[in-house]
């Protein structure tokens, strides 16, 4: 047991980092586990977003959260995950477009405003001072 005030501390804060490291890393897993067993987009989605807290917090280095979603990634193109995604959100896209026959007319505006605008006067320019005149007629 430590007997110093700041070692105590010391102690207390590595145990409360240590619980949520283990968290967090048990939320990792978890969703790793759900996207095995299913392996959709939504699932990816998650894992990819635990991954990155997980560096975000420094629990785990960029490039081996990179390795890992590059893993599931090919996991997911061999499930035609990806692909089944791509589509379900171009058919959305497409029966959004066909669903919206209403045409849209764009604001013009009238030549009388525009007008305005370009003949707003501006500030007048900066007097200079003749500083360096001065310097050299002494």
């Amino acid at each position: 047991m430590p007997i110093i005030k700041s070692a105590k501390k010391a102690a207390r804060q590595t145990a409360k980092r240590t619980k949520h490291n283990k968290q967090i890393k048990k939320d990792i897993k978890t969703a790793i586990k759900a996207f095995n067993a299913t392996p959709t987009g939504k699932t990816l989605a998650k894992v990819q977003s635990e991954l990155d807290k997980a560096v975000k917090k420094g629990l785990i280095k960029k490039n081996t959260a990179a390795r890992r979603k590059a893993a599931l990634a090919k996991i997911a193109k061999a499930a035609k995950v990806v692909e089944k995604e791509a589509k379900k959100v171009e058919k959305a896209a497409t029966k959004a477009a066909s669903g919206n026959t209403k045409k849209t007319t764009t604001a013009k505006k009238s030549p009388a405003k525009t007008a305005a605008k370009s003949t707003t006067a501006k500030k007048p320019a900066a007097k200079k001072t003749s500083l360096g005149s001065k310097a050299a007629s002494k």
